[in-house]
């Protein structure tokens, strides 16, 4: 519901202040509606009624399993990033690899997309990120894969070691995605602080050598010929609009094009 929520103040371009005033709540309770937490069943009606949504309530026997619903668990934006980035590295001449699993002692995961040069004992790590609903949980995960993924590739592809290491985490190209980047400035940057020339040269099909980067990049997985599909973390937090409104309009589209 908060997601719904934030979604829809963005597309009216609003700011928290502004919905609360309309709304008739204070603002720390608009906050604590987008993010998730508890609050007065008012205070979600008032916001509800002020972005001109309505709220629907269910009661449900909580002695039965409920079955999930197909529109909350499929992410189609992060399968059309997925799906543009395999496509793409494939297209010129890498290997990829999707949802790679590791492990290392009590760290374990799965990468969303790889690829590789083995005769440049190359590798690149990309993880996508529609949102960012908590930026440390986030970061955590990343970091782990930066520490534990190259190793365990090495040993699966049958690498010595790896003498280059991209990791990059790629963000969708929204406004959500954008504000939380321009929030979080000096966070992102200090996990990842190159700039996207390595992420460049794969994209071109040419793995840097002897090099260890972290990049951030933010993508439009929709992005045809005449538009630049990513740009660096610098241009993202300084200059870039967005693409999208956010994950609802970005998932819209993806559904409409497809429909």
């Amino acid at each position: 519901m908060g997601i719904r929520i934030r979604d829809a103040r963005l597309g009216r371009k609003w700011s928290v202040p502004e919905l609360a005033r309309r709304a008739g709540i204070s603002r720390a309770a608009t906050y604590l509606i987008e993010a998730g937490q508890p609050t007065s069943v008012e205070a979600v009606t008032r916001v509800a009624s002020a972005l001109g949504l309505r709220l629907d309530f269910e009661l449900t026997d909580t002695r039965r399993r409920a079955e999930p619903s197909p529109s909350l668990t499929a992410d189609v934006v992060h399968s059309a990033m997925g799906e543009l980035e395999a496509s793409h590295f494939r297209s010129v001449g890498l290997p990829v690899g999707i949802d790679e699993p590791y492990q290392h002692y009590q760290f374990a995961g799965r990468a969303d997309v790889v690829a590789w040069d083995l005769d440049k004992a190359a590798l690149l790590h990309l993880e996508n990120r529609t949102r960012f609903p908590n930026v440390q949980e986030s970061i955590g995960t990343f970091n782990a894969k930066r520490a534990y993924l190259g190793d365990a590739l090495a040993t699966r592809l049958g690498v010595r070691r790896w003498r280059s290491e991209t990791h990059v985490m790629v963000g969708a190209w929204t406004a959500e995605v954008l504000h939380a980047l321009r929030l979080r400035a000096e966070t992102f940057r200090s996990v990842c602080p190159d700039p996207p020339t390595a992420f460049e040269g794969w994209w071109h099909g040419t793995p840097p050598e002897n090099a260890r980067v972290s990049i951030l990049v933010v993508l439009d997985p929709l992005a045809g010929r005449r538009q630049r599909p990513f740009i660096g973390l610098d241009e993202a937090i300084a200059t870039a609009r967005p693409r999208y409104r956010g994950y609802a309009d970005a998932a819209h589209v993806l559904v409409r094009g497809h429909g």
